[in-house]
């Protein structure tokens, strides 16, 4: 994921949208450990906290997560004796990588793209040298301009392109799509905001590396069920956002800059939904994505704190 365009964007569609209402409820301390594969995941960027990839990692062991976000521009010019040293600190504190944003920016102009492209491989083998194989990001649900077959083709070719060179250094491609309908039609023309949608674009993309990133947020928007999930396969799933939503707020007036913490409001069925996923097997990160002020506003060891017990509180539901 860009987590900087993403915000940008977000915050841009928060204003057509008319103006947003801020909630957040605290995690509740000293939820029991979770079931299943899935690790409990560090995103610095995603719940407002600044941090480097070494401090990200000292932070990820110090509030009890399993994995941490692997920011890539950091581990390609990692030498590899220094990566070695990397990985040994981090199986000693018991962490290992969750996924990396793509540093791709395919959804501007082609000379962005190639230079961006370019630049990839690189990038990619020093992800793998980290000992990462995963890779994520998020998909425009909208244009001011572009159609949405126009916007279908210009993304099967470049994430095609993308995917391709990842799968070279053995890394997954995780896609998101976005599913609040204040952000689907807040430019001229809608695009993939679903997951049947999604499938369409996967299968037009046709590596075996590509799949899902699945946000619970999204789904929710989406109006998709648990049986939705249960149609993928584990391999389908690349990452796993968990999210919940504000209460007192229709769905078609949710805005995607104001989520809550998993478990802290109960709108949305979050134990449906990872209990979906532990049944097709997924096993990779599982992180939090709120957008919230609230949280952001805090210390970064206190939104750590908040954010790990919300986690493992939401995957105590898995059932055995």
């Amino acid at each position: 994921m860009n987590p900087i365009d993403r915000r940008q964007f977000i915050r841009q569609a928060a204003v057509a949208a008319g103006g947003l209402l801020m909630s957040a409820a605290p995690a509740a301390s000293g939820a029991a450990a979770h079931n299943g594969k899935m690790t409990v995941d560090l995103v610095c960027g995603a719940i407002g906290v600044k941090a480097m990839q070494r401090e990200a990692i000292e932070l990820a062991a110090r509030h009890g997560f399993e994995s941490v976000e692997a920011q890539p521009d950091y581990l390609a010019l990692l030498p590899e004796e220094q990566v070695l040293v990397l990985k040994s600190e981090m199986k000693a504190k018991g962490l290992v990588f969750g996924a990396a944003g793509l540093p791709v920016e395919f959804r501007r102009d082609d000379a962005q793209f190639g230079r961006d492209l370019g630049r990839l491989p690189e990038i990619a083998a020093g992800l793998k040298r980290a000992g990462v194989e995963r890779v994520t990001t998020w998909i425009m649900p909208c244009h001011k301009s572009l159609t949405y077959r126009q916007q279908f083709r210009q993304h099967a070719e470049r994430l095609k392109e993308v995917a391709r060179v990842l799968n070279d250094f053995g890394l997954r491609l995780g896609l998101e799509y976005v599913g609040p309908k204040t952000t689907w039609s807040s430019q001229r023309f809608p695009f993939i905001h679903t997951m049947i949608e999604m499938k369409e674009l996967l299968a037009a993309i046709d590596t075996p590396n590509a799949g899902f990133l699945l946000d619970s947020w999204h789904w929710w928007h989406a109006g998709e069920t648990a049986e939705d999930i249960l149609t993928l396969r584990p391999e389908q799933v690349v990452a796993v956002d968990l999210n919940d939503a504000p209460v007192g707020i229709a769905k078609e007036e949710q805005v995607d800059s104001k989520r809550e913490l998993p478990c802290a409001s109960g709108v949305i069925d979050v134990a449906a939904f990872l209990n979906a996923l532990n049944r097709i097997g997924y096993d990779g990160p599982v992180r939090a994505e709120p957008f919230n002020a609230i949280l952001a506003k805090m210390a970064k060891d206190d939104a750590c704190a908040a954010t790990a017990s919300a986690l493992k509180k939401a995957l105590s539901l898995i059932q055995p």
